[in-house]
């Protein structure tokens, strides 16, 4: 098969001292001149998406979805400071004509200011669309409008406007470092045991700590680079590129020290085909201009070891990985909370849904990241939409659904692909020396549990035992209520083991249509409220 890389931006762009907003990570100029810019984020789980438009301009401002980048059937909001105060409307056009207020107001206007010649206009809307005068804003990339005007007249503006099709939900940065190069990290002509090199399914690379002095090449988990375990790029098939945040970026060289990295790929060869040699790495672009912050990628989810089994027959299986975070102080001496902007779910054939729930004093306060849809055969890293903040103290709680319907017998976690994984890789900064924080349910307490004396016993009975719908969920009741082993390693291996229980995990309810006054004519209350609102502007 042909070289497959991941590029993956290190460290680039200009320092900046200026603060972030974590609830706008995006940011696009839509127009080549640079007098238009636009930022957003969104909340996937909540269903609701956040702009901030900046026009150079003192008159009104324009935005929209468009279906072919005209006017013609466009989803239009429209506003600006004018002599009496802000205006603010969402509406529609038909043509080639000024837009129709739309009767269902459904864009929030939270605040609209105009100084220094630039009008900032930020709002909110749903993501789903809202009435028939909406658009939906998908996944796929989307023609964004624009327009202008230089008065508070909303006139014809002639040449002030455009067109640029971005991908708002599935956004990856496209930035050109100054001063970049790269280098690869490839196999150099490696033929695995018993593996396919048709299709390479995943790579990770692992910083090893200071303990590693001498470089080795060893087939992965026979004894050797165990200990280089601190994640420091992931690639899965069907992933592309990936770019860190503007702000953020991966530390190489300077004053971090010497240390030597592991490159681990991960083969798939069901039919095992011989005789093939493989090339397969990652690209790295790395820069002397060094961003903001350092970042770093956590492992965060269910241990891998083969002490825990999905039995067969299960239409749908839980397991669960718990991070506490509570937990990191015990092996570093000055940790901090995690501002998480990207994350890679991953688990193997069986997977079919990840949710990654966050808590904080007992209560689940977000699902930090969700796929109900999960696909072995498509992987990658994806944007959260904003930057979370992980608090320590906080739990992060990785579930994993899985369906073995087509199975006969038991399914270990494990490394091989016939085996199960259920983890969460979480891209954060700033960078912390941590390498994973993950779980794995007591076995001194299951074995009992379930009626074993020991855990010998326990395997044996894991074999013989008639699985259906009821063994299978009493099993799965016994793994979540039984007390887990929390750990938490550093960069440099040193491990802290600590007591923990799976809490509750809800499904948070999307966020209901954004919705202002509504423009109805058997709503004359609500129809005078908004003529009065549009009055005042004018």
């Amino acid at each position: 098969m042909g070289p497959l890389s991941l590029v993956l931006l290190l460290l680039s762009a200009q320092w900046s001292c200026a603060q972030e907003d974590p609830l706008l990570p995006f940011s696009e100029h839509l127009d080549p001149e640079h007098n238009v810019r636009l930022k957003w984020g969104f909340d996937e789980i909540q269903g609701t998406i956040l702009f901030q438009l900046t026009v150079n301009t003192s008159g009104w401002v324009g935005f929209g979805f468009s279906p072919k980048g005209g006017m013609t059937g466009a989803d239009i909001v429209i506003g600006g400071v004018g002599p009496k105060g802000s205006y603010f409307t969402d509406r529609h056009a038909g043509g080639n004509s000024i837009p129709v207020i739309d009767q269902q107001q459904n864009y929030k206007l939270l605040s609209l200011t105009e100084s220094d010649g630039k009008t900032v206009m930020k709002f909110q809307r749903s993501v789903e669309s809202c009435d028939e005068n909406d658009l939906s804003i998908t996944n796929l990339p989307m023609k964004l409008i624009y327009a202008y005007g230089q008065s508070d007249d909303i006139v014809y503006h002639i040449n002030r406007r455009g067109t640029k099709e971005v991908n708002l939900l599935k956004y990856m940065p496209r930035v050109t470092p100054p001063n970049s190069k790269y280098f690869d990290m490839t196999m150099a002509n490696i033929e695995p045991f018993i593996t396919n090199f048709d299709l390479v399914h995943h790579l990770l690379l692992y910083r090893c700590p200071p303990t590693v002095t001498e470089p080795f090449e060893v087939q992965c988990y026979t004894g050797g680079g165990e200990e280089c375990m601190e994640t420091v790029a992931v690639w899965g098939v069907g992933g592309g590129a990936f770019e860190l945040p503007e702000m953020a970026g991966l530390p190489i060289g300077g004053n971090i020290g010497d240390f030597f990295y592991r490159l681990e790929v991960h083969y798939n060869n069901p039919n095992k085909s011989a005789g093939r040699v493989d090339n397969s790495g990652l690209r790295f672009y790395y820069t002397s201009e060094l961003r903001q912050h350092d970042a770093a990628i956590l492992m965060t989810g269910l241990a891998v070891a083969p002490g825990y089994a999905i039995p067969p027959k299960a239409k749908s299986f839980l397991t669960y990985g718990l991070c506490d975070t509570a937990y990191i102080p015990k092996v570093l001496e000055s940790p901090h909370d995690l501002q998480v902007f990207s994350v890679m779910l991953h688990t193997h054939l069986a997977g079919r849904k990840v949710r990654v729930g966050h808590f904080r004093g007992g209560k689940q306060i977000d699902l930090l990241a969700v796929d109900e849809n999960y696909n072995f055969e498509y992987q990658e890293v994806t944007n959260l939409g904003k930057t979370k903040t992980v608090k320590l103290g906080d739990k992060l709680l990785v579930e994993c659904t899985y369906n073995t319907e087509n199975r006969a017998t038991l399914t270990w976690g494990g490394l091989s692909t016939s085996e199960e994984m259920c983890l969460s890789f979480l891209f954060y900064y700033p960078a912390m020396n941590l390498s994973s924080c993950v779980s794995f349910p007591n076995l001194q307490t299951l074995a009992p549990a379930m009626g074993a004396t020991d855990t010998d016993i326990w395997v044996n009975m894991m074999y013989k035992n008639t699985w259906n719908d009821t063994s299978i969920n009493q099993y799965q009741q016994t793994l979540k209520k039984i007390d887990q082993l929390v750990i938490v390693v550093d960069s440099f291996t040193n491990g802290s083991f600590n007591p923990g229980m799976i809490p509750d995990l809800k499904v948070i309810p999307p966020a209901p249509c954004m919705s202002g006054c509504a423009i109805k004519s058997l709503a004359l209350i609500s129809l005078l409220l908004c003529l009065a609102v549009h009055w005042a502007s004018l």
